[in-house]
């Protein structure tokens, strides 16, 4: 292509040049419009072939061009106060990004299309006691006007302060809870000392209603709880979903050599899934994810800001969105719309169309 282009360069200019000295200067005009669009393909060209020569993305990842980042999920941090067996996004690095450049990346974010934010880690409320995570909040919302910010947490970290600072600007916080056994949270790697992470759960539930924000529950059924009957509790809790997902490994995080867990003893087969979901299938609010749903229909962004594309069972980064912007990063994501869609992840989720009953 680049050799097409340096011919016809030079088949315009000789044509040029052969016009009478009255029409060349109106011709000239021309010629420098075509040259420098002829620079421009010459340069985008040149871009493709070095992203060519990038270890992530696949051609058939390539050709997912175009996709809107409707709902993004940032793993801003990767420190937690928690040891979870089963976690796939460990502590592999302590790196968090400054807070403009990360308000910087959520603006590239907006402008191309996102409406939803979700803030995870790690532990998000790590990062200076929260506060850094309650700015970003409060800039997706207040400023960026984004329909629905959401946070999932442990809880355990989490003050009434809190709530009272940022509140107003959190649509959604999403709380793990793995069981209604203490014994069997500690045996999963969510035990707190002397605290409960059981009452802490009902605690943020209490701020929730008092501050306006609206409260789910994601639980990671495993080996451990897969035989526990939550039914009960759920419905005492009554969050606006209750998030059920089958213990999943990824290469190089909680399975494989460099990893940091060891997830295999964790593992359910999909009937032991099946079945904790038939036991529960009375709860309204349930919304269960199998791994299949869950490999390649979110849009995950670490804490370079990289999106993650997990098809592969493994979690292989893109370029950060603030070097090449998200159109050229997205494209090797490996995000699937239509199992995104197909497994619900466009709902009702700002709270001011929720229609709570606070």
């Amino acid at each position: 292509m680049g050799m097409l282009v340096a011919t016809a360069l030079a088949g315009r200019m000789l044509s040029t040049l052969r016009q009478p000295l009255g029409s060349l200067w109106g011709s000239l005009a021309t010629l420098l419009c075509w040259l420098r669009a002829a620079l421009w393909w010459s340069a985008a060209e040149k871009g493709q072939q070095q992203l060519g020569g990038e270890p992530e993305g696949t051609r058939e990842e390539e050709e997912e061009d175009g996709t809107i980042p409707t709902s993004v999920n940032y793993h801003f941090t990767r420190q937690c106060n928690y040891k979870c067996g089963f976690c796939f996004h460990t502590a592999k690095t302590s790196f968090v990004l400054p807070l403009e450049e990360a308000k910087r990346g959520l603006f590239l974010l907006k402008e191309a299309g996102m409406e939803k934010i979700n803030f995870s880690g790690g532990e998000p409320f790590l990062q200076d006691r929260g506060e850094y995570l309650g700015k970003l909040v409060k800039f997706c919302k207040a400023e960026l006007g984004l329909p629905s910010v959401s946070v999932v947490s442990n809880g355990s970290l989490i003050r009434e302060r809190w709530f009272r600072d940022y509140g107003e600007y959190l649509d959604i916080l999403a709380v793990s809870c793995d069981s209604f056994d203490e014994q069997v949270n500690v045996l999963i790697g969510r035990g707190q000392g002397k605290r409960n992470h059981v009452e802490n759960l009902q605690k943020l539930n209490k701020w929730c209603k008092e501050y306006k924000v609206a409260f789910k529950i994601n639980s990671v059924i495993n080996r451990f709880n897969v035989e526990e009957d939550m039914r009960e509790h759920i419905k005492v809790l009554n969050p606006v979903r209750w998030k059920v997902f089958q213990c999943l490994l990824i290469e190089g995080e909680n399975c494989g050599k460099d990893a940091l867990r060891e997830a295999e003893r964790f593992l359910i087969s999909e009937e032991e899934f099946e079945g904790f979901l038939e036991r529960h299938r009375e709860v309204s609010c349930l919304v269960p994810e199998c791994n299949q749903k869950m490999k390649d229909s979110y849009l995950i962004l670490d804490e370079y800001m990289r999106f993650l594309n997990c098809r592969q069972g493994s979690k292989d980064p893109s370029r950060s969105i603030l070097d090449v912007g998200v159109e050229q990063a997205i494209r090797f994501s490996g995000f699937n719309e239509k199992m995104f869609l197909r497994r619900g992840g466009k709902y009702v989720w700002s709270k001011a169309d929720m229609k709570l009953d606070w």
